[in-house]
């Protein structure tokens, strides 16, 4: 083994056994993703390396991992990557933000919290403005925390509706090939915003709530002409909006209403020739009090981490066309 940089002491076989993981899973990743060398010596956890900053950050990740399972918190081996970037940021220590706070309970008894701080501070923004555009790539959990927010919203009695839209654009289909009325062949696009209601509110609750009104899920053109008062309103997918129906969707807000809008603006499936209505909103509406623009990146992704290194070599390709 090269040179011992760091050591870490672990009290217990079990928070041992928690560290490291099946098959020592855990301290494999963090190896893998800083470069370290870790090996395990009785009750401690010996670091090493060449390089000073690699073992410096394998040992900082282990060390906030050993702090939350001694705490009784535990976490999500799935989240070990981002953990390692936040090291090499030197935010390891803002882990600690993300286990404040529930954004609502799901009808399953489950907690529903950020998993990152581009989440957390969305979360935030939502409670504090009228009005947040949520932007980034998929699998950042947009969709999934401002429905979570709604349902938190509608329970605590904030509002008494939740209105939940997407525009109905093709993404290569054609909706008139679908089968059956308008409503089955817009149900595919609404999909998402169904699964995700359900789960909050259990699946007896969310078909008394549509049934008495409550939920509200159409097509964003149905928005046209209406008031929309005292409603938690998500509008999903909204790069695939024109500007003429973002700004229509925008002014329907009433008094007591809270709107979210969400997009990734690198899936945009308009024709050629028209301008997506989230890129020229948060272009012209950001600095506005009252409107929050918040931009995930890839750190943010939830998904499976090879989700995010998809999304990375993307984001890169693309840059290298524009260059």
């Amino acid at each position: 083994m090269k040179p011992v940089k760091h050591k870490l002491h672990v009290e217990s076989s079990e928070a041992m056994s928690a560290l490291l993981g099946n098959f020592d899973e855990n301290v494999n990743t963090i190896a893998e993703q800083t470069g370290a060398e870790i090996f395990v010596d009785r009750e401690d956890i010996l670091i090493g390396g060449d390089d000073d900053n690699s073992a410096l950050i394998a040992y900082e990740v282990l060390e906030k991992l050993l702090e939350m399972i001694t705490s009784g918190e535990g976490f999500d081996k799935t989240r070990i990557p981002y953990y390692v970037s936040l090291a090499k940021d030197g935010a390891v220590a803002d882990v600690e933000k993300l286990s404040e706070g529930v954004v609502t309970i799901t009808a399953k008894g489950k907690p529903v919290k950020c998993k990152t701080l581009g989440q957390k501070k969305y979360v935030e923004e939502i409670a504090s403005n009228s009005i947040v555009f949520g932007v980034g790539p998929a699998g950042t959990g947009k969709t999934y925390l401002a429905v979570a927010a709604a349902v938190s919203a509608y329970k605590n009695k904030q509002v008494e509706k939740i209105i939940l839209t997407r525009p109905a654009v093709e993404a290569g289909e054609r909706l008139g090939y679908l089968p059956g009325d308008l409503q089955s062949k817009i149900d595919p696009y609404l999909r998402p915003l169904y699964d995700a209601l359900q789960e909050m509110f259990g699946l007896e609750s969310y078909q008394r709530l549509m049934e008495k009104g409550a939920i509200e899920i159409a097509p964003l053109a149905y928005m046209r002409g209406r008031t929309l008062n005292n409603a938690f309103i998500i509008l999903d997918e909204a790069q695939n909006a024109t500007k003429e129906q973002m700004k229509m969707v925008l002014t329907r807000m009433g008094e007591g209403s809270k709107m979210i809008v969400t997009g990734d603006v690198t899936q945009i499936d308009l024709p050629a020739g028209k301008t997506s209505g989230l890129v020229h909103a948060t272009n012209i509406l950001r600095g506005i009090k009252g409107i929050s623009v918040v931009n995930f990146t890839y750190k943010d992704v939830v998904r499976h981490p090879l989700v995010m290194e998809i999304i990375k070599a993307y984001s890169k390709d693309e840059r290298k066309d524009k260059r």
